[in-house]
């Protein structure tokens, strides 16, 4: 297990990392999978609301799809992580296919909303858990190292190219001649780049590691989360989450008020392209070094650089938003790199992808938690006021972090005791 304190990538690891020999086939496959994943709820939005009409029905059903994906990567975590990664993903890839397929006829039926919900969240639950089973095997491919840390920031630095491009491709896809063509494009994606990721010769050939004793009680029940140090990992994700939620609401409110609806989605897709770009350098030197203070100083900074943004929200200066947000923006991917690092430090032997897929049920409620919150305080108190309750969250967080920091830090090798 490397140690990532110290790690510290160039660009050099980036490409070896993804030139592996056996890599390639999956980072494609993983690519086509991942593509979706911000862009298959959204697509059931934008398709419910045209085939009902009505934005209250496409909200609820999006946010069952949300839920459903929320609990069904920890469980498909869970049993990857025992049976291994392709055979779990091609019995949820077909059952997939049915749900979704399901849904889109019920969309097309018209069926009540109560109908419509179960099958959003089963179509969430099977949903394949791409970002855990791509992340895992990393492990498998990269020895650890710098080369290691690049492949989970490439995995970071790809999730986020693919949340700027597939909500820009599910808002084209609705204004096809079938608005339902946005939710099958990403189905399919996700189908076939499932399948295609679990025949990849590296991914069958992965066996179940060894798992570490659970020792009952709660643990045997909730699986690692009962961990101190993976439970530390998932407050971080929780709160990256809280902040993200609250920005990508009260962007949108800031630009209305300002007259330019359309200017929200355009801060936001800018504020993704500097955290490509600053996660890149970043690596390079990362900075606390120590993964055990990274985790909390940024988002401590995260939060702060929030609140800052209500204050340029409030002031009406487009210029001063512009430039908050790229500076948070530069914080998105450092974060979900330092997650991901926290998880290969502290999860238990053999649960991996568990792991990983507790960090994205934890942001994904994270990111719903800041966007109910936020949604609430634009409407009591204005526009800038989603920054502040999404900061002011990030903030509490990054304190509890600062207070559970140590079981997130790697323990100090035992002093060497000469044979005399």
């Amino acid at each position: 297990m490397c140690d990532p304190r110290v790690v510290s990538v160039s660009l050099s690891d980036y490409r070896a990392a993804v030139s592996e020999p056996g890599a390639v086939a999956p980072v494609l496959a993983s690519a086509l999978a991942r593509l979706p994943i911000a862009m298959f709820s959204l697509a059931t939005l934008l398709y419910v609301q045209r085939e009902s009409g009505s934005f209250a029905v496409a909200g609820a059903v999006s946010a069952g799809s949300l839920i459903g994906v929320s609990l069904g990567s920890v469980v498909q975590g869970r049993v990857m992580d025992r049976r291994g990664p392709s055979q779990v993903l091609l019995l949820v890839a077909a059952l997939f296919a049915l749900a979704a397929a399901g849904l889109v006829v019920s969309i097309e039926s018209g069926a009540p909303l109560l109908a419509l919900i179960p099958l959003a969240v089963l179509a969430g639950f099977t949903q394949p858990a791409m970002p855990g089973a791509s992340r895992a095997l990393w492990a498998e491919l990269v020895p650890a190292g710098p080369r290691r840390e690049a492949a989970y920031s490439y995995e970071a630095i790809s999730l986020e190219v693919f949340f700027i491009l597939g909500p820009a491709l599910a808002a084209f896809l609705v204004t096809a001649p079938w608005s339902g063509t946005g939710l099958v494009v990403a189905s399919s994606a996700m189908v076939v780049g499932s399948v295609a990721f679990a025949l990849c010769r590296p991914v069958r050939a992965t066996r179940p590691a060894p798992r570490a004793a659970s020792g009952g009680g709660l643990s045997g029940v909730v699986g690692v989360i009962a961990d101190p140090g993976m439970l530390t990992v998932a407050i971080a994700s929780l709160g990256f989450g809280l902040v993200i939620g609250s920005v990508e609401v009260g962007v949108p409110a800031v630009a209305s008020a300002l007259g330019s609806p359309s200017l929200g989605g355009v801060l936001l897709s800018a504020w993704s392209v500097t955290s490509v770009l600053v996660g890149l350098l970043y690596g390079m030197r990362p900075w606390p070094r120590p993964l055990y203070l990274r985790i909390p100083v940024l988002m401590a900074a995260f939060g702060a650089l929030a609140v800052l943004m209500s204050v340029a929200g409030a002031s009406g200066s487009l210029v001063l938003l512009v430039l908050t947000m790229l500076l948070a923006g530069g914080l998105i991917t450092p974060q979900v790199t330092g997650h991901s690092l926290g998880v290969e430090l502290v999860a238990p032997g053999g649960s991996a992808t568990e792991a990983f897929g507790w960090v994205v049920t934890a942001a994904t409620l994270g990111i719903a938690l800041g966007q109910s919150v936020a949604g609430v305080a634009v409407e009591a108190s204005g526009p800038a006021a989603a920054f502040v309750a999404g900061g002011l969250g990030g903030l509490v967080v990054a304190t509890v972090l600062w207070f559970r920091r140590r079981t997130v830090r790697m323990p100090d090798p035992a002093p060497v005791v000469a044979a005399v």
